[in-house]
């Protein structure tokens, strides 16, 4: 078994009033020695903005912004936005985020070039009914059978879209195409495109008549992802391959349990998984994990890699922001003795 060593909390909510009532769920981009870390800021009533701190090393924080780094502004994101995940392509910092509307929750882009102004790019992923997705989705009787559980009942006359989460940009361009994972219950997709200008309603009609095509990773029969999985921190390229961090939810009886998990994907083609952890790589254990918003929540958003050592930023319990950290070489090395012997 891996040796993962929790760092301990390293941010919790202060007492402005954008984050007086919780922090978490942290994008990281880093820099040499410095990490900028990009949070879900909550607000007493459960609005969210994007906050910002900057850590020197791994785990101290130097500099923290007392106004939100991002804030909504479109009716999508009425209700906040949550989330945020960063990678930098080329000159170019791009800030994915889901946009909740208290209806709908849908993921966001927004690109920069000094992480001080953004070009909003607005929703990426479909707008599509429930309805509109299974029609087209089902065609292929091969999808998992959990993508047509509809569990969302609101008022008819609201637009009601399917939720689509976690979108996660890869840190480079692969094959010469942007790729970007996102999450349509209970598994984690992806999207290779030439330009974002593609994603139209055509593409959209298209993606889903053939999803199957589509989807890398489904929860597996295990305890810790057996309902459902999203993409955690952007992937990482490495020797063997893409390192991802994603996250795992099985539900109890005293409700659903967030967990850490590990796979590699093929580096030239990311829809086929290598190798995928049989065990979490951690799970909630300490009263900051275990206790909080939402309990028993680890939710793996950003890493930095210090010499051998990864560090693994998360939100823990929709709380406070913790790390845990892991020798990369020793998780690479776990997860080649879990490759995966068929073909995707």
């Amino acid at each position: 078994m891996i040796k993962v060593k929790k760092e301990g909390v390293i941010l919790k909510k202060s007492d402005l009033s954008f984050e007086n009532d919780s922090v978490l769920n942290p994008g990281t981009f880093q820099d040499g020695n410095t990490v900028h870390m990009l949070y879900r800021a909550v607000r007493n009533g459960n609005y969210s903005t994007i906050g910002y701190c900057r850590l020197e090393g791994p785990l101290k924080v130097v500099e923290r912004y007392d106004i939100p780094l991002m804030i909504p502004y479109t009716s999508d994101a009425s209700n906040g936005i949550e989330d945020p995940r960063i990678v930098k392509i080329e000159d170019v910092y791009y800030i994915t985020y889901t946009a909740y509307s208290g209806i709908n929750a849908l993921g966001a882009l927004a690109t920069s070039l000094d992480l001080i102004t953004f070009e909003r790019k607005g929703i990426i992923v479909p707008k599509f009914t429930f309805d509109e997705f299974k029609i087209l989705a089902e065609c292929n009787n091969l999808v998992n059978a959990k993508y047509f559980r509809h569990v969302r009942h609101f008022d008819p006359s609201e637009e009601v879209y399917l939720w689509d989460k976690d979108v996660v940009f890869f840190p480079r361009k692969i094959g010469g195409k942007l790729a970007f994972l996102h999450r349509i219950r209970p598994g984690i997709q992806l999207v290779m495109v030439d330009s974002l200008d593609e994603l139209t309603k055509d593409f959209w009609n298209h993606y889903f008549l053939n999803f199957n095509e589509h989807i890398i990773m489904d929860p597996v029969g295990i305890n810790h992802e057996s309902s459902y999985i999203g993409a955690g921190a952007p992937p990482i390229e490495t020797d063997l391959g893409w390192l991802l961090i994603y996250h795992g939810v099985y539900d109890t009886p005293e409700g659903y349990v967030y967990s850490a998990a590990a796979a590699l994907l093929d580096i030239d083609n990311p829809t086929k998984v290598i190798a995928r952890l049989v065990d979490p790589l951690f799970i909630p254990e300490y009263e900051y994990e275990l206790n909080g918003v939402v309990n028993n929540v680890v939710f793996p958003t950003g890493t930095a890699l210090f010499d051998d050592t990864l560090y693994i930023y998360y939100g823990a319990a929709d709380k406070c922001i913790a790390c845990a950290s892991v020798s990369l070489k020793e998780l690479l090395k776990e997860l080649q003795l879990n490759k995966i012997d068929y073909e995707h």
